[in-house]
């Protein structure tokens, strides 16, 4: 691994102040934090990652969550600190927050900003209040437009979510809501389908038949309208969720669909770091105590360090750079070719208008991600 190459850390927060019924992720209720306790488990965390891997200058920095908003200042201050000690930054790095539009959170950006935060992605998820209520968000929509407008005057570059393919949302509902968001004036937005998953409040009201979800069709219809408008308004796809004007892409979220190495700390947090040569998946412990208490006793917080084989390379690979508008590189020494079903299988999908396939740069079509896990079955199962 050149030093050239991207290296990426992530740093999971696991509080939040409420659990969102969609929400899936490794969350718990916020809570009185130990912010000394925390600052020093993560980074002795860091250390013993910079012990183990090339050294190479960070291109991106990303605290997720959770919550990280709710962090201590000093938490993340401190982990940016020992980021730029352990490794170093280049010359124009990327560090961000992941916020929520509520006024406790707004007041804290400026401090966010001195600490060397310069990007906001805020958790906005709906400009509609009927909706924020259905969804289980904690602002409304007038704090959500505040909150953007103080991010956009406070960080160099911000980006912020929404969630389409609600129940009852209609075509031109979603138009409406898509065109206030793009007046807005953002330079990235992330629009994603509410998903159903398994174990979430969500998943538990729709197997009671409390509602049911948006149909495939209204979800395509929904996806068709943001490519339109999204293009028209300069914020073309460049991942299947993600919309961005030139150069304003997420190179922290790059890195994973490039497939190329980031760290992974905090409680249950992946990565995935090639060391000695050795492509590592690695996952620290979920629980935060677990975290904290393993972090104290052995340097790390890593539950998990397992070596890929080529073919779950390949399968990841593959799973996250046909998400790309820009694909991946597969060129005919590729391991993919080692199981001739895979070549018979690819002739077909791009015959079939799903994936295109030039100067060894494979892609998906516009067809093609709308339908892309069942691609990646096709090609992969």
């Amino acid at each position: 691994m050149s030093e050239a190459s991207p290296l990426g850390v992530y740093v999971h927060w696991p509080y939040c102040a409420r659990i969102c019924p969609y929400c899936d992720f490794n969350i718990y209720k916020n809570r009185d934090i130990d912010a000394a306790r925390w600052a020093q488990a993560l980074t002795r965390d860091l250390e013993f990652w910079a012990d183990r891997i090339e050294p190479r200058k960070l291109t991106s920095l990303y605290f997720g969550g959770g919550t990280p908003s709710l962090a201590p200042v000093s938490v993340i201050e401190a982990i940016i600190e020992t980021c730029d000690r352990l490794w170093g930054f280049h010359s124009n790095p990327e560090i961000t927050l992941e916020a929520n539009p509520t006024n406790a959170e707004q007041t804290r950006f400026d401090a966010f900003a001195k600490t060397g935060v310069n990007r906001l992605s805020l958790g906005v998820q709906s400009l509609r209040d009927d909706a924020l209520q259905f969804l289980g968000r904690d602002h409304d929509a007038a704090s959500a437009r505040n909150a953007i407008d103080i991010a956009q005057r406070t960080f160099p570059r911000m980006t912020f979510d929404l969630i389409y393919g609600r129940p009852g949302q209609g075509l031109e509902d979603w138009r409406s809501e898509l065109d206030d968001a793009l007046a807005l004036g953002p330079t990235h937005l992330s629009l994603y389908q509410l998903t159903i998953e398994p174990g979430t409040a969500f998943a538990k009201a729709v197997d009671k038949g409390r509602w049911m979800p948006a149909s495939e069709d209204a979800c395509a219809d929904q996806f068709d309208l943001i490519q339109e408008m999204t293009n028209e308004a300069g914020l073309p796809a460049y991942e299947i969720s993600n919309h961005a004007a030139p150069g304003d892409q997420s190179r922290h979220n790059l890195i994973y669909w490039n497939y190329q190495d980031y760290i992974g700390v905090g409680p249950g947090a992946h990565g995935r770091v090639t060391v000695g040569g050795e492509r590592l998946a690695t996952e620290t412990h979920r629980a935060p105590g677990g975290y904290l208490e393993a972090t104290e006793k052995t340097g790390s917080g890593q539950s998990l360090k397992d070596p890929l084989d080529k073919d779950a390379q390949l399968t990841e690979r593959l799973t996250m750079g046909l998400r790309l508008t820009d694909g991946i590189n597969l060129y005919a020494d590729d391991h993919f070719y080692a199981d001739d079903n895979r070549a018979k299988t690819l002739k077909q999908l791009i015959a079939d208008g799903f994936l295109t396939h030039d100067c060894g740069r494979l892609r998906a079509t516009t067809n093609g991600r709308r339908v892309l896990n069942t691609l990646l079955y096709d090609l992969l199962g």
